[in-house]
């Protein structure tokens, strides 16, 4: 697929070029982004240089990863990273990092909301998934923000840092933000009562 642009209402999400280098090798030295995402520790300028040439570009190329660098409207700094990745069964699965000057402005639940919207609707997607490591509950407040519903844990499903580490997993239908499935779904007799209450 070739690159697109796509906006929110404070943002603009596009794909990352290399006037993105500096400033993405800036935002990952945050010891944050470093534990709780799976990129280089330490983060030298060459990783950032990879990702942005490399990585993003071959993503795009052959329909694996779409990765967008993340800005204001209007121009500004580098806000975050995100991308759908991992596409499988009309499924795709949702990552992100914010810098941190960027975190509490509800910046992170307007991108994955703007991206589940276009894979739902462009992709073929039926199936929105976040994963997180059990412990980063910055993550988690972000797709429950956005409307994702916790699955559960997965033991040792989230390798990092050459380490497998159990992970947090949710999910987002497009019912779950108003639009209409490819398929229809039918839930298990059981999980709706759980949500309804009715155990």
């Amino acid at each position: 697929m070739e690159p697109v642009t796509l906006t929110t209402e404070r943002l603009v999400l596009r794909a990352f070029t290399p006037a993105d280098i500096d400033e993405t090798y800036e935002a990952c030295q945050d010891a944050d982004t470093q534990r709780w995402t799976t990129i280089p520790s330490p983060y030298a300028r060459t990783d950032a240089e990879g990702f942005v040439t490399r990585m993003v570009p071959d993503g795009w190329r052959h329909d694996t990863e779409y990765t967008f660098a993340v800005r204001p409207r209007g121009g500004g700094p580098l806000i975050a990273a995100a991308s759908l990745h991992h596409p499988r069964s009309g499924a795709w699965e949702v990552g992100f990092w914010t810098a941190k000057e960027h975190r509490g402005s509800g910046y992170m639940t307007e991108i994955v909301l703007a991206l589940a919207r276009w894979a739902f609707t462009d992709l073929g997607c039926n199936r929105l998934e976040w994963r997180a490591e059990v412990g980063n509950t910055a993550s988690r407040a972000v797709a429950e923000k956005a409307g994702f519903t916790f699955e559960g844990t997965l033991r040792g499903a989230l390798l990092n840092k050459a380490t497998l580490r159990d992970c947090w997993v949710g999910a987002l239908l497009p019912g779950d933000i108003g639009l209409s499935s490819i398929q229809p779904y039918l839930p298990a007799r059981d999980a709706q009562a759980g949500r309804d209450g009715k155990g």
